[in-house]
């Protein structure tokens, strides 16, 4: 039987239950109170309209659904996304209350996708493990998407310039 928390009767949110709660909370509300999209376009190809509407899934789902960039794009001084600098890698702005073991300190640049394989790419999006098939660190979340997103993702990111880290 849960605990009396406010006058209710309820089981209490403890440890890294609570964490997760004003985490998850945090991140929406920074979501629902951003800016109109501020991603950039991506770069055209000469290949077919499937190449194309692949990538432009993988934007879809980059940017609308996993909400990438709100850890791998840096803000600028008012906490907006740098619009310049888009998925280029970004020091993590969010912090757990109690610390977590192995949290992580940067995001890693995702634009032109520079930092691993496609192999790794799908690693990490289809079994939820890092590149090498080691536990991903915290915050980053843990996906076990389709073979079709991930590959989708991977394009969109593959034609976004890589261009050098500003942050």
């Amino acid at each position: 039987m849960g605990k009396i928390c406010s006058g209710v009767r309820m089981k209490c949110f403890g440890g890294y239950g609570l964490v997760a709660v004003i985490l998850a909370a945090g991140i929406s509300a920074t979501v629902l109170m951003a800016p109109a999209n501020h991603s950039i376009t991506f770069a055209q190809t000469n290949s077919g309209a499937g190449e194309k509407g692949e990538v432009e899934r993988g934007r879809y789902l980059v940017e609308e659904v996993a909400k990438c960039a709100e850890c791998h794009t840096p803000r600028d001084g008012r906490g907006q996304l740098r619009a310049d600098a888009w998925l280029r890698g970004a020091p993590i702005w969010i912090k757990p209350v109690p610390p977590i073991p192995n949290w992580a300190d940067h995001a890693p640049p995702l634009a032109g996708f520079p930092s691993f394989t496609e192999e790794q790419g799908e690693r990490i999006l289809e079994k939820g493990t890092g590149p090498e098939g080691e536990e991903l660190r915290p915050p980053m979340h843990i996906y076990h998407m389709n073979h079709a997103d991930a590959k989708a993702i991977i394009a969109y990111l593959k034609s976004l310039p890589r261009g050098d880290r500003n942050n």
